[in-house]
């Protein structure tokens, strides 16, 4: 779904247009057309598509498919955006290491061009299986062949286990040791701080409940490494049977790699909540052996890092709700999705509290 974010179409190419003249050395006769949002584009960034055509300084004609991402300025679903960040990891994993991600071209700090900063990757040929409606229900993975899919699974693990084979040293920076010693401990902080502003003073029940249980069962072993933090099919995009580009840094942390395979599996099992799972994607035993084997890790906290995802799921939805919320939607339309929703059912059900129930109150 896309951002409420509303721009005039001819003022927003002109200012690319013209931004492009300064990055672009020797460029002349700058155009910028084809401006629109990419189906399935979420709302942690404005994501833009647009085509760039100029003459090259040695008079050669050049056309570019573009993708530009801008900071949010107004709603936040997150507590923090790390724009920047994502930005500097994607410029590492796209300039020295394996991990497929999209050409990264500029980044621009001058909130006068656009109105925040943004940063400009060349489009990668594609498509993402699709959240809504689900992958498993309809759309062009439910159609593709089950032989074809299983390829596709194949790949899309493979992708997350080259995420999981960057040397930490080369992404450092992420770093936040304000927040704690480790990498899992500064996320959890950071997960931690973030229910307590999205709550808002308000109670949540089985989010309140999670993060007690969270807190009581924390993991002996606290890694310090790189985490995609998104981690799932969904943010794969496949050309001709082969992955693509890994897409959405939104929640990069140092909090360890098995922190995106306890994410990878709750968002499949929320993919599949009251829905049959499509043959040819890995079950939840082959995702676990392939990943075992690609990174020579054991999986052996996974019922705490898959608790730990379905608690900032949760916040992510609570956000949502309430961002809807402020944008006037009702709540006959907008349904009770802070409150009561397949993450919070699947919470209960994994750790053995009372579900949801229509329109729940505090």
């Amino acid at each position: 779904m896309p951002i409420p974010t509303e721009r005039d179409e001819a003022a927003t190419t002109t200012a690319l247009a013209h931004w492009l003249g300064r990055v672009i050395e020797g460029a002349r006769e700058i155009t910028v057309t084809d401006l629109a949002v990419p189906d399935g584009s979420g709302f942690s960034n404005e994501t833009m598509l647009c085509t760039a055509s100029w003459t090259s300084a040695e008079g050669s004609p050049v056309r570019e498919e573009l993708v530009v991402r801008v900071k949010p300025t107004g709603y936040q679903v997150f507590l923090e955006s790390d724009f920047e960040l994502q930005y500097q990891l994607l410029e590492v994993l796209d300039q020295d290491t394996d991990v497929p991600v999209p050409p990264i071209l500029w980044f621009e700090d001058d909130e006068n061009v656009l109105g925040a900063p943004f940063f400009v990757m060349r489009r990668v040929p594609g498509r993402a299986a699709p959240d809504a409606p689900p992958y498993n229900q309809e759309g062009w993975l439910h159609d593709t062949p089950a032989e074809v899919r299983r390829r596709l699974w194949e790949g899309a693990v493979d992708a997350l286990i080259a995420v999981h084979r960057v040397p930490t040293d080369k992404v450092a920076f992420i770093a936040k040791p304000e927040l704690g010693a480790t990498g899992l401990d500064q996320i959890f902080e950071y997960w931690r701080r973030s229910f307590e502003w999205a709550a808002r003073g308000e109670e949540y029940r089985i989010a309140a409940s999670t993060l007690d249980w969270l807190e009581s069962n924390m993991p002996v072993e606290r890694p310090t490494a790189l985490s995609w933090g998104d981690a799932r099919i969904g943010n794969i995009l496949f050309h001709d049977g082969e992955v693509q580009a890994v897409l959405d840094w939104e929640m990069l942390s140092l909090g360890g790699h098995e922190m995106d395979l306890g994410w990878w599996l709750f968002l499949d099992s929320f993919h599949s909540f009251d829905v049959p799972r499509l043959d040819g994607l890995g079950t939840r035993d082959e995702t676990i052996e392939r990943w075992e084997a690609g990174t020579g890790e054991r999986a052996c906290d996974l019922a705490w890092y898959e608790a730990f995802s379905g608690f900032r799921f949760a916040i992510v939805l609570m956000r949502i709700g309430q961002m809807y919320e402020s944008f006037g939607v009702s709540r006959e339309d907008r349904g009770d999705m802070e409150r009561n929703n397949p993450v919070l059912h699947l919470l209960a059900r994994q750790l053995d509290l009372e579900p949801p129930t229509p329109f729940e109150t505090p």
